[in-house]
């Protein structure tokens, strides 16, 4: 009997993300000046979708079919992620009330896949990846506290960098192993990835470089500076961040810039760069051979993509059902591979549902570096997105064997401390830019527009030159 409710329940988690996608649609068709329905309805409706889908998995997961009686182990702490959905929904809109509830509303349904994904797998990562999510939502109700007792962030420009030096030559020398790349550090019984700290960094101080017209001496700086943090990364085996940092970087100029001359100077470097790290590091090649044709080497350096491959095609649109699976078929599901095993359970239509909310997200972020009309914190959404949107793809992109996998982490649902954490700061300083803009009369640009939060602004606003260089609180 129970088989049968997971075998259905396959159908109903595909309706929640169906409709959880449609809310964010109406959200944003209102914004544009149609209309689907009512906004805040819309919001309203996703917060039930996201207590329900959350109640439905844990009942799955926490019934023991061979006593027939339910864990209390996991009742419990589907009942502590459930209190902490709540509290969550109700503290960021708070602290927050400027900002755009559909961004939350997407972060926490990845985050609340992540709990259910690691109970699945690992009950005990679970718990301490819900223990990171808390202290990272706890350091996002800080930020702008945080961030109001900083007049100018562009004057920290070479503190950021040199900062970010330090942390990724630290790593190089005293760093520990994980999978083959040197990538981490240990202090006492704390692990965590510098190079997701220096993500975090690093945009900020594109955004201080890049609010000034770039000449030639910025663009040369700037690329030897990135150039070199781009190979610590590669020395330390970090290709995925690695490629981060440049497609960041060769973002952000593109878009500080125009300049199509510029653009095709980075490609080509990054093409040369690419082909010497094939032939220099044999760990390359392997995952190159791997993309290639993973069923020549099976069972040695095909085995991922491949077990990842059977796991995604397997059961079709709608999965096996939570718990049916065999997704700790494949090494380091938890992180390189939890997208695989969310398609293997849950089916292709809530994997490419869960594709749609990044996309959301991705949305969302381009529309408030479009609408702040200050350089430094236009560019610096753009960076966020551009940093979290890239990630996503390298690493579903990699599952999926479209491209070599990186082995980067898929933001706010593999497990992982630095990576939520980071992931989830990111999160509030996009949201942090998109209430100063609104705060200082940045959003409008001289035209109405309809928002959810207020349906109409001040008709007519003078336009704020976009070479201004930022500054002030964002709370005042």
């Amino acid at each position: 009997m129970f088989d049968l409710l997971i075998v259905l329940s396959r159908y109903v988690f595909v309706f929640y993300i169906i409709l959880f996608l449609w809310q964010g649609v109406v959200y944003v068709a209102y914004e544009q000046g149609g209309y689907f329905g009512n906004p805040f309805r819309a919001i309203s409706v996703q917060k039930r979708i996201l207590v329900c889908y959350h109640l439905t998995a844990f009942l799955i997961l926490g019934y023991n079919r061979e006593t027939l009686m339910y864990q209390w182990q996991v009742v419990a702490f589907g009942f502590a992620g459930l209190v902490f959905l709540l509290v969550a929904m109700y503290v960021l809109n708070r602290f927050y009330k400027d900002g755009c509830p559909l961004i939350w509303m997407g972060v926490l349904f990845l985050l609340d896949t992540s709990l259910i994904m690691l109970q699945r797998l690992n009950a005990s990562l679970a718990y301490r990846q819900l223990a990171f999510i808390v202290f990272g939502v706890f350091v996002v109700l800080c930020i702008p506290r945080i961030l109001k007792l900083i007049p100018k962030f562009e004057i920290f420009e070479w503190a950021y960098i040199i900062v970010s030096y330090g942390l990724l030559i630290c790593t190089l020398l005293f760093g520990v192993s994980h999978y083959g790349s040197t990538n981490w550090l240990k202090i006492g019984s704390i692990t965590f990835q510098p190079s997701e700290i220096v993500k975090f960094l690093y945009i900020f101080y594109l955004a201080s470089v890049f609010r000034k017209k770039v000449d030639w001496k910025e663009f040369l700086t700037t690329g030897f500076l990135s150039f070199g943090l781009i190979i610590l990364l590669v020395f330390q085996k970090d290709l995925g961040s690695a490629l981060i940092f440049f497609v960041t970087y060769l973002s952000l100029l593109y878009i500080a810039t125009s300049n199509l001359v510029l653009m095709g100077v980075g490609l080509g470097s990054a093409s040369i760069a690419a082909i010497a790290s094939y032939h220099l590091f044999s760990h390359v090649q392997v995952r190159v051979s791997a993309w290639q044709n993973p069923w020549s080497d099976i069972e040695g350096g095909g085995y991922q993509i491949a077990n990842s491959l059977f796991a995604i095609t397997t059961f079709g649109f709608f999965g096996c059902g939570l718990t049916k699976g065999y997704p700790t078929v494949i090494p380091v599901v938890e992180s390189d591979f939890i997208f695989a095993a969310i398609a293997e359970e849950f089916g292709v239509i809530f994997a490419c549902g869960i594709i749609g909310i990044f996309v959301m997200l991705l949305y969302r972020g381009v529309r408030i570096a479009l609408d702040c009309g200050r350089r430094y914190y236009s560019i610096l959404a753009l960076g966020i997105t551009a940093i979290l949107s890239f990630q996503t793809f390298l690493i579903i992109g990699g599952v999926i064997k479209l491209i070599p996998l990186t082995g980067v982490t898929l933001p706010f649902i593999s497990y992982g401390g630095s990576s939520v954490l980071v992931s989830l700061i990111m999160i509030g300083l996009l949201q942090w830019v998109c209430i100063y803009c609104k705060k200082h009369g940045d959003g409008t640009q001289g035209k109405e527009k309809k928002t959810p939060s207020a349906k109409k602004t001040a008709s007519t606003k003078e336009k704020v030159e976009v070479n201004e260089v930022s500054g002030g609180e964002a709370y005042e």
